[in-house]
């Protein structure tokens, strides 16, 4: 089992980080988009001193790999190394790829799919691919008020400026779509399309509430024990997790048992279990 959830994870890094090179010399590299990280600062390079794009990443990510082994030791483990050196790679193999359009907008957003598919590819398998991470914990570890997530968003911000300054400020806010697009598909790739309803049911009748709700709906319930903050009374609370397509089914359910009842619905992005990740086992 081990050696094959590292087959898994470094099969996603190598996929991931052809992905993500796609996603740059196809969309953002030709149309001067510099959307933060290594990656930026290559593109802005490349157009200033005609400079290749992957070489340069891989030039800018060796001193990072270096000093990250260093200061960091074990944290920076060869999965980020071969991330990097992938992605580096693959963006300079991909570099005459047709481009598919030369409209901004599309560009930006499609390059940010892109890019956030394939990064969300690497992280999933656990890796990283070097750049704005790696010096984002060198930050921290210099500036342990700084926060990693802080670092990054720091990072990204002064490699676009950069972009601004070097090309002009119109595709500089291009670059924000697109780094803003990424970050979004990165989480859906890391937290699944699973998207589901966690609702809490603060009820007098939880015994026909239940009922109700594993009749009709057919999902599980989970009762819980609490305590009013105002009353101190007991209370009985219902936690179930539907799908987006149950919510109104819920709702006349909840009215027609306890009209009273307090219900409490957010989101969920991803269940595993009975009834969402796998299906009942009939034996």
């Amino acid at each position: 089992m081990k050696l094959r959830a590292l087959f898994l994870d470094y099969a996603q890094i190598f996929i991931g980080s052809l992905i993500a090179a796609l996603g740059l010399t196809m969309f953002l590299v030709p149309n001067k988009l510099a959307a933060g990280g290594v990656s930026g600062i290559a593109t802005v390079l490349h157009y200033v001193f005609d400079v290749p794009v992957g070489w340069t990443m891989l030039g800018l990510n060796i001193p990072l790999f270096v000093a990250g082994v260093a200061l960091l030791g074990k944290s920076v483990g060869i999965k980020t190394i071969i991330g990097g050196l992938l992605f580096s790679v693959f963006t300079e193999i991909t570099a005459g790829f047709p481009v598919p359009t030369q409209d901004l907008i599309l560009s930006a957003v499609y390059g940010g799919i892109v890019l956030g598919i394939g990064l969300g590819l690497v992280f999933r398998g656990r890796g990283s691919t070097g750049g704005t991470d790696l010096a984002a914990m060198i930050l921290h570890h210099f500036v342990p008020s700084i926060s990693e997530g802080q670092g990054i968003l720091v990072i990204d911000f002064f490699v676009i400026i950069l972009s601004g300054l070097a090309f002009n400020w119109e595709l500089a806010m291009y670059a924000w779509i697109s780094l803003f697009v990424s970050s979004k598909v990165i989480d859906l790739i890391l937290e699944g399309f699973n998207y589901a309803k966690a609702v809490y049911i603060i009820s007098n009748k939880p015994e026909e509430l239940s009922r109700k709700i594993l009749t009709e709906l057919g999902r599980g319930v989970t009762l819980f024990r609490a305590k009013g903050g105002y009353s101190l009374n007991d209370k009985n609370v219902l936690l179930c997790v539907i799908t987006r397509f149950e919510i109104a089914k819920l709702k006349s359910l909840v009215h027609e048992a306890d009209p009273k009842a307090f219900v409490i619905i957010h989101d969920v992005h991803e269940v595993l279990g009975e009834g969402f990740s796998f299906q009942a086992d009939d034996n």
